[in-house]
């Protein structure tokens, strides 16, 4: 049994003429009473009586007619209370972010964003990569930026800039007197590292930059977040490296110094479903790739 049975049923009912309800169906009068026929048979009984002159609903009728009705109005219930849904989600938008994006993207895409689409509801959280790719994978985040490329068969990956890193350390550190700083001078500093689990990405170019130079850092602090490593430092407990983004940030009590070799570079990516086909997705795409020229070549495997 299927709705449509329901339908033409509900109009031969209200009809009581099977011509006058294939006129208003849109369909062959042959057509509809093999329908009205298939219906009873799936039912197991007979809802109307037919005669050459009169059609009319036999008892079982007349009830199946009233619940038939009520099983139509909640399907359709179901159906706008769907497109409802669908309709607030395209006015959505969940954008997951590393903190550099707050700084060097929002402000370039988001005043436009919403000027375009003024009813768009847009939520911004902060979380980590990982944090992240979760949320994405699960439908719980519309777009990400993140430091990983997460381009696969679901997820569409698009590079959106390269940041330098930069050495920052209390300006009465003995190190701060150099205009640029030997790298074999970092050897054994105190140093305060962003946590693997909130920084991965960072966390490991750190280690990495400094076996590559083979140097070791003495590790004196773990910070959980930005604001907390810069504050270490302007505190003398150490130095660090850290994106390019936190200059300004940085403390009167705290200087940035370039080094005898280049820090690595970290990239940030704008990552969403391939299958999305949300509006404000595309319109947020769209203004990105003006600002930032994203190119799908540029994704690195």
């Amino acid at each position: 049994m299927e709705l449509r049975h329901l339908r033409y049923f509900i109009t031969v009912a209200e009809e009581l003429n099977f011509s006058k309800a294939a006129l208003k169906l849109y369909t062959a009068q042959p057509s509809l009473s093999q329908q009205i026929k298939d219906l009873e048979e799936d039912v197991g009984v007979k809802l109307l009586n037919r005669t050459k002159r009169k059609v009319e609903l036999t008892e079982e009728g007349a009830v199946f007619l009233e619940q038939a009705r009520l099983t139509l109005a909640q399907a359709d219930k179901a159906v706008a209370m769907a497109r409802q849904v669908a309709q607030a989600k395209q006015q959505q938008l969940r954008i997951g972010f590393v903190p550099v994006a707050e700084m060097k993207v929002f402000p370039y895409v988001l005043p436009n964003l919403r000027v375009q689409s003024p009813d768009l509801k847009i939520e911004l959280l902060s979380l980590n990569n990982l944090e992240q790719m979760r949320a994405i994978q699960k439908g719980e985040l519309d777009i990400t930026f993140t430091r990983h490329n997460f381009h696969n068969e679901e997820i569409e990956s698009k590079f959106v800039l390269r940041e330098p890193l930069i050495f920052i350390l209390p300006a009465d550190h003995p190190l701060a007197k150099h205009e640029r700083i030997p790298v074999k001078a970092l050897n054994g500093i105190d140093f305060i590292i962003p946590a693997l689990e909130q920084s991965g990405t960072l966390h490991n170019a750190i280690l990495d930059f400094a076996k590559a130079q083979g140097i070791e850092f003495n590790i004196v602090q773990t910070a959980d977040n930005i604001l907390f490593n810069i504050n270490s430092i302007g505190m003398g407990l150490g130095c660090t490296i850290l994106p390019g983004y936190i200059a300004p940030l940085t403390m009167n009590n705290s200087v940035i110094r370039p080094l005898d070799v280049e820090l690595p570079y970290l990239d940030l990516y704008v990552s969403y479903r391939k299958n999305s086909n949300s509006t404000a997705v595309q319109k947020f795409i769209e203004l990105l790739t003006k600002v930032f020229y994203l190119d799908i070549n540029r994704i690195e495997s």
